[in-house]
């Protein structure tokens, strides 16, 4: 298929972006999805300064090709983006919040920005902040999910809104079709996460990406509910046993909801031991053990079109080709 702006301006070859996924995205994935020709995102989400500079060096040993990581800014503190900058990613995604101070630090570096925007307001915003790029998200999207506005209306508006910058569409989209359509609406390019979630080379547990694919759109649901570590931030997931349980006894706030404060575990990552409660922003991730209930099992509506576990490379290589095609039919036929 034909190059974007998207693709030109961060040197890729396909205009397919990997989501920056907490906990799930990490360096062999998105070299996977880079090394395939699209655009591969580390999340950054939780990691100390030492873990990313090392994620980074990972990533680049899979792969020579353009790179990004992602970086929440709630949870920005001294020497996380500086650390990132040191790395050189090709590009660094803020998400949640106005980054200001941070894309100064990685535009004085040389290395470009994106802003992950949930309205148009925010997209202007950050377009005059004069970052190189907007993630434009819809309210299909899993995990956190920033805006209120389906992606169908959410890109026009954006793309009114910043003019020729390059903009992603995110939420909702899982296949050429998608891919397709956010190129119509006026985006240079898609953001792909649940998709890749059913990947092998994504760390998730398997039970979780088992459930992906046996998942239909409505049964995601859009909640503040699992807030252990991340208070307040609305996101979607899959329905769960602890959801219903919540459910069942009317919905109740923080503090007294069914099996709150209840340790189910502990996992290590990079010599550090976190504990597995109930209500926790974790996804639930390849090498936990036991009940894994109590996490956020994140996915977007478009699990609903996510149906086989496959290489991340392969998933890039079928969203192009079927992306093309439907491009090529559509215009055929409407001429």
């Amino acid at each position: 298929m034909r190059k974007t702006r998207f693709c030109e301006l961060f040197g890729v070859e396909l205009p397919i972006v990997g989501a920056g996924m907490g906990g799930v995205a990490t360096a062999k994935l998105a070299a996977a999805i880079s090394e395939a020709g699209g655009f591969g995102t580390i999340g950054l989400a939780g990691f100390a300064a030492e873990v990313i500079r090392s994620e980074i060096g990972a990533a680049r040993k899979l792969t020579k090709k353009p790179i990004g990581v992602n970086i929440l800014v709630p949870f920005i503190q001294p020497g996380l983006v500086e650390a990132a900058v040191a790395a050189r990613p090709d590009a660094i995604t803020f998400f949640w919040g106005a980054p200001l101070d941070s894309i100064t630090v990685a535009r004085r570096a040389g290395i470009k920005t994106i802003w992950q925007c949930g309205s148009a307001d925010e997209a202007k915003v950050a377009s005059e902040a004069g970052v190189d790029a907007v993630i434009a998200q819809g309210v299909e999207a899993g995990g956190h999910v920033r805006g209120t506005t389906t992606t169908m209306v959410l890109i026009p508006q954006v793309r009114d809104a910043i003019g020729d910058l390059p903009m992603i569409a995110a939420g909702g989209i899982a296949d050429g079709r998608g891919l397709a359509a956010a190129l119509a609406l006026g985006a240079d390019g898609a953001v792909f996460g649940t998709r890749f979630i059913a990947s092998l080379e994504c760390v998730a547990h398997p039970r979780y990406k088992q459930r992906i694919l046996e998942s239909k759109a409505e049964d995601t649901f859009y909640t503040t509910l699992f807030d252990i570590g991340w208070p307040d931030a609305p996101h979607r997931v899959l329905r769960t046993e602890l959801v219903r349980r919540w459910e069942e006894a009317g919905r109740p706030e923080s503090g007294k909801r069914p099996g709150e404060g209840e340790v189910l575990g502990k996992f290590r990552r990079e010599g550090v031991e976190f504990p597995m409660v109930n209500y926790s922003v974790s996804p639930p991730l390849a090498e936990m053990e036991g009940d894994l209930g109590g996490f956020a099992w994140y996915a977007g509506q478009s699990c609903a079109l996510t149906n086989e576990i496959l290489p991340a490379g392969e998933i890039v290589k079928r969203i192009a080709a079927e992306a093309s095609g439907v491009i090529a039919d559509r215009l055929v036929k409407l001429i």
